[in-house]
């Protein structure tokens, strides 16, 4: 394990926040940085139009938290597809999702997490940082699966960011 124990991690989603409540919850925890790892930087509704990117980064750029889009650790679509296909057998949905589908999860881990180097990423990043997605559950979404990694391989402690 490469220690690296002044750095944290945080997990965050979109579903379940206000605009407001999503930066409040994230100034409140004393995040730096918000990590995007979303490959589409969009998310469907108008509930939630303040998490597209260009309005999202205005957000945060008022509330004095940096912005990275890391597009790299975003799974693909083929494998969202799988993703997909997993919920639709179990007739949920991508907001009531609360598992990764262990085909989705072994597809990411090989192909997308494995080549890449977290040693860049966490050196590049300030003390406190926030992966980000949309799914409201870190357990429901890819986000976990990196946050383990830099837990696991780095020593981060992490911290999931709930709506309440």
């Amino acid at each position: 394990m490469k220690r690296t124990a002044t750095k944290r991690i945080a997990t965050i989603g979109v579903y379940g926040f206000t605009a407001a409540t999503f930066i409040s919850t994230l100034t409140g925890a004393g995040v730096e940085m918000l990590v995007d790892l979303r490959q589409r930087r969009g998310v469907r509704g108008h509930e939630y139009a303040w998490a597209n990117s260009a309005q999202l980064q205005g957000l945060l750029a008022s509330a004095g938290i940096g912005y990275r889009h890391v597009k790299e650790l975003a799974p693909t679509t083929e494998m969202r597809q799988l993703q997909y296909q997993e919920d639709d057998r179990q007739g949920v949905g991508k907001r009531s999702r609360v598992a990764l589908a262990p085909a989705f999860a072994s597809r990411y881990t090989q192909e997308v997490l494995a080549p890449f180097d977290l040693g860049e990423l966490v050196r590049a990043l300030p003390g406190f940082s926030a992966l980000f997605c949309v799914e409201r559950d870190a357990e429901a979404c890819h986000r976990s699966l990196v946050a383990g990694r830099l837990r696991d391989e780095y020593g981060l402690s992490v911290t999931d960011l709930r709506p309440e």
